[in-house]
């Protein structure tokens, strides 16, 4: 019995994910994904033309995930808690999911346009722009939650590499997440 197309895709996707949480990015060749899920080297470029949409269809579970892990956290809580949760959610995840995460944000993944993989992404981006503008607005929310995102991705960096710790001696992003949260929604108590 043949496995069906799509199963063997989906097969290809999974095994894309299994092996970036496992050995990182630099892992995802066609032939190392095609080699774990049994199938021949040339097998994947039936289902994906190029190596850029498998990876973009590995990313897409990426951000899938990524979104519901935030809608899990997203509670009723005012705006600023409730951007505070998708921030700390952003963190944890980068940290975790390393590679995936590394994947997930590849320019050339989010300018290739395949599988709608902007589509995917913007959202998340939209939640915060939303709660964003509940808690500022008097600014321009975009340019806000931007620079937010921004933040969050450059200490998601610091910290994975280990930097912000050795230049600081903390324990963990805790600090930095209420720097960042104070400086583009103003301090907790000022609204």
């Amino acid at each position: 019995m043949h496995e069906s197309d799509t199963g063997l895709r989906a097969r290809l996707v999974e095994v894309g994910v299994e092996l970036v949480a496992r050995e990182g990015v630099q892992a995802l060749t066609l032939r190392e994904i095609a080699r774990r899920a049994g199938v021949s080297h040339g097998a994947p470029r039936r289902y994906f033309p190029t190596h850029l949409e498998l990876l973009s269809a590995i990313a897409r579970r990426g951000f899938a995930d990524l979104a519901e892990r935030t809608a899990q956290a997203l509670g009723d809580e005012d705006p600023r808690e409730q951007v505070a949760a998708l921030a700390r959610v952003y963190l944890e995840f980068a940290l975790t999911e390393r590679g995936m995460f590394e994947l997930m944000f590849r320019h050339d993944l989010l300018e290739s346009g395949h599988l709608g993989l902007r589509d995917t992404s913007l959202p998340l981006f939209t939640v915060l722009v939303e709660l964003v503008a509940a808690v500022r607005p008097d600014a321009d929310a975009r340019a806000v939650a931007g620079g937010l995102w921004a933040n969050l991705h450059g200490i998601a960096q610091l910290w994975g590499w280990g930097s912000l710790r050795l230049a600081t001696g903390a324990e963990d992003f805790g600090p930095f997440l209420k720097a960042a949260l104070d400086a583009h929604l103003g301090p907790a108590g000022d609204r």
